[in-house]
C-alpha cells in the first residue's frame, strides 16, 4: 500500500512515536505508586499517533489535533470496519488534558488506566496491521 517512500516513512514514524507512548503509559501503571494520570495521558497519545499514522499512509489530510472523535471519524473513512473499536476509544479525548492542567479532578483509578491501556494497544496494533498488510 505504501509506495511512496517519503509518505512510508512519515507513517512508520508515527507508529513509532505511538509505540513509546504505550511503552511509557506501561512504565506509568507499574511504577510504585502508580502514575494513572500519566498513564491515561500517553494511552490518549498513543492513539492519536497511531491514527494519524493511518491516515497519512492513506493521503487523508487531518488537521492539528487532539480530538480522537474526528481523527477516528476521518479514520473510518479509509478503515470502516475500526468504527467500533474508534468508538470505544473515543473517550480517550479527554485524558489529552484532563490531567495535564491545575484544577478540581477526581484521581483515576488504577483499573481505568489499564482499561484505556488495554483500548490503546488494540488501536495501535489494528493500524500496524493494515499498514503492513
Amino acid at each position: 500500500m505504501l509506495r511512496d517512500p517519503e509518505r512510508h516513512a512519515e507513517a512508520a514514524a508515527w507508529l513509532t512515536r505511538a509505540h513509546a507512548d504505550l511503552r511509557a503509559a506501561d512504565l506509568d501503571l507499574t511504577a510504585t505508586p502508580p502514575l494513572v494520570e500519566d498513564a491515561l495521558f500517553h494511552c490518549q497519545q498513543a492513539v492519536e499517533k497511531a491514527l494519524k499514522s493511518l491516515l497519512t499512509a492513506h493521503e487523508h489530510m487531518f488537521r492539528k489535533t487532539h480530538d480522537l472523535v474526528e481523527l477516528g471519524r476521518s479514520s473510518c473513512e479509509v478503515a470502516p470496519e475500526l468504527e467500533p473499536l474508534l468508538a470505544r476509544a473515543a473517550p480517550l479525548t479527554e485524558y489529552a488534558w484532563a490531567y495535564r492542567y491545575p484544577g478540581e479532578w477526581v484521581p483515576p483509578e488504577p483499573d481505568e488506566g489499564h482499561e484505556a491501556l488495554e483500548v490503546a494497544r488494540q488501536v495501535v496494533s489494528e493500524v500496524e496491521r493494515r499498514l503492513s498488510g
